[in-house]
């Protein structure tokens, strides 16, 4: 069993219908810890010592998110800037988190088809979180490929449930050594691995 951190962004979780059915679905296993950065730190005072202790306690991380302007929401930013600090997560010294596994859990209300070079934001999605890519490789992490949420906006109480579905199967099969990284190396979303 691998244990899994889920650390939790979103702003206004009272008004997402999607991310609150997603967390539901967070399987309720001892392997697994739903930790809400937003109703941790509402004043954005951050614990660095207590997240670097969760960090270290975890073999796999997940950053879920709702996708706020082609980023995450400020806090789970400002938890980047400061948490993964230089000697400690990247640089001289800093293999604190070497080999662990860390991917993104997002909701877009934009579909598929609005995020690709044809599509209204020219980009896709994998292509907009390479930031997020490069910082789990400067800090020595295996990055795999983001399970997605889209077209929250149009989804109908059926499509909220199949998704919350998905995202609890996804990560039973994280959580319990389910797969190996060279299943999902050519993947462009974790959601894929379903499919297998």
């Amino acid at each position: 069993m691998r244990r899994v951190l889920i650390l939790f962004a979103h702003p206004r979780l009272e008004n997402s219908r999607v991310n609150r059915r997603l967390i539901d679905r967070i399987p309720q296993a001892a392997n697994f810890t739903f930790h809400d950065l937003y109703e941790n730190y509402p004043d954005f005072n951050i614990d660095i010592e207590r997240e670097k202790s969760l960090l270290i306690d975890h073999e796999i991380v997940v950053w879920h998110h709702p996708f706020y302007w082609y980023s995450c929401p400020p806090l789970l930013k400002q938890w980047i800037d400061m948490v993964l600090e230089y000697g400690w997560a990247y640089g001289t010294g800093g293999e604190m988190l070497k080999g662990k596994m860390i991917f993104n859990a997002i909701t877009t209300g934009g579909n598929l088809d609005a995020y690709c070079p044809e599509g209204y934001n020219c980009y896709s999605i994998p292509d907009f979180i390479k930031p997020f890519e490069q910082t789990a490789r400067l800090c020595h992490m295996e990055y795999l490929p983001p399970f997605a949420v889209m077209g929250t906006h149009k989804m109908n109480s059926a499509q909220m449930d199949h998704a919350a579905e998905e995202y609890e199967r996804v990560l039973e099969m994280v959580g319990t050594n389910g797969f190996e990284l060279k299943d999902v190396a050519d993947l462009s979303f974790l959601n894929q691995l379903l499919a297998r």
